[in-house]
Order: C-alpha cells, then structure tokens, then sequence
C-alpha cells in the first residue's frame, strides 16, 4: 500500500487549529487529540489514498469530529462530504471546526447506526462509504445492516473503504479489544466494543454482492490490528 505513514507533524497541527478553543482557557482536548491522531495513525492517508480518483460523493459513517473531512481537503481531495455520527456533541464539535477550516460541501448530522430502523439505509445517499474505527462497537446484527445499506449505496467506480479490527485471535487484536474497552471506560467512545469482523465472511459479502476488494494492514506503527478493506463496485 503506497500510503500507510500518518500524517506529518505540521499538516497534523495545522487541521488540529480548527478544533482549539476560541478562547485560551477553552478545553483543548479536541486540539490534542486530533493532533495527535493525525500525527501517529496512518488511518487518513490510508483512506485518502484509498479514495484517491472517484469523484463520487462520500458518506461517513461514525464520523466523529469529522477529521477525514480535513484530512481529504488536506490532500486536494474534493469530494462531497457527508458525515453521520450517533454522538451528538462531536457532530456539533464536528460542524464547528469545519465551519472554521472554511471547508466546502461538507455536512454533518446525528445518526445511530446500532438503532433499528435508524434510517442508515434510507438517508439517500450514492456514492462511495466510508466505516472507520466503528464496525466493532455496533451489535453484529446493526453490522450486517449496516455493511448491506453501505454496500446498496455504491454506484458504478464508488468505493466502500473500512477500517476495522479483525477477529483473528493475534495479539494484536487482543490489543485493540483492550484500548476500545478502555475507551468506553474513559467516555471518548460511548459504546464498547460488541464484536469485530471475521475477514472471511466480509469477503464472501463483497464476493455476493459483486465487489472487487482487499485487504491490506493499516496499523503502522501502533499496536492495534487495524486494517484497511475496500470493496470497489465495478465501472
């Protein structure tokens, strides 16, 4: 994979202003983190490159503060972007430092991807689908829901891009059971982890519905057992 480097130090710190706090006493814990989750997780220039000549619309599923959004405008990536999140103060967060970045055609709104009837599958949307960090904290059946309306999304050279942990029982993945655990425990994720992907039966989905795909790693240099899925409707 040609990209699987985070971002630089100063792209990082440049992205991360939109999330400061407009006054110096404001809470800078959205500042660090994006910092710092741009500068050490190779995840954005990953799906940048993932995405990289589709100009189809994107959709964001489990957006979160929407660093994608940046990350793609980072890179002259100028998709339409729309982002969903089932937190609704990050969606505010999110609206926010766009808004301050002074990014075009991008829109974010509260969705619960685990909720029955959540309308994932009816928000209208054509286009490529991006489900990062997030398949792993949905119920297995909201899973299957939602890859199967992600995947009725994808018009002719759209891209549906995942990163996800794998079950693959490795210790990389006993790893990444752990800190998403610890993530809920601290309150930055508000669901704890119900139960990651088997690479098999993801691929055997894509294979049913006609899709071309891989599989590649993208943990760089961290100890989770993140990888990168695509699955390209052909043109």
């Amino acid at each position: 994979m040609a990209a699987t480097r985070p971002l630089g130090a100063d792209a990082a710190r440049a992205i991360a202003g939109a999330f400061a706090p407009a006054h110096p006493l404001g809470n800078r814990w959205d500042y660090y983190y994006s910092r710092s989750k741009l500068g050490s997780d190779p995840l954005y220039p990953g799906v940048c490159d993932a995405l990289r000549g589709s100009d189809a619309p994107l959709l964001d599923l489990g957006c979160g503060l929407g660093l994608l959004a940046h990350a793609l405008r980072a890179d002259g990536i100028a998709l339409c972007y729309r982002g969903v999140d089932n937190d609704a103060g990050k969606v505010a967060r999110a609206r926010r430092a766009a808004e301050r970045a002074g990014l075009a055609d991008a829109s974010f709104e509260c969705v619960d991807l685990a909720a029955p009837g959540s309308g994932v599958d009816r928000l209208g949307h054509r286009g490529s689908v991006a489900i990062l960090d997030v398949l792993q904290f949905i119920p297995p059946d909201a899973q299957q829901r939602t890859l199967e309306a992600a995947i009725a999304m994808l018009v002719p050279g759209a891209r549906l891009v995942v990163r996800t942990g794998l079950d693959d029982g490795g210790r990389r993945a006993r790893v990444t059971r752990a800190v998403d655990v610890l993530s809920r425990a601290l309150g930055w994720m508000n669901a704890g982890p119900s139960r990651y992907p088997d690479a098999a039966a993801l691929r055997a989905m894509f294979d049913r519905a006609g899709l071309v795909s891989t599989f590649e790693p993208l943990y760089g240099n961290t100890p989770f057992n993140n990888w990168r899925v695509v699955a390209e409707k052909p043109a």
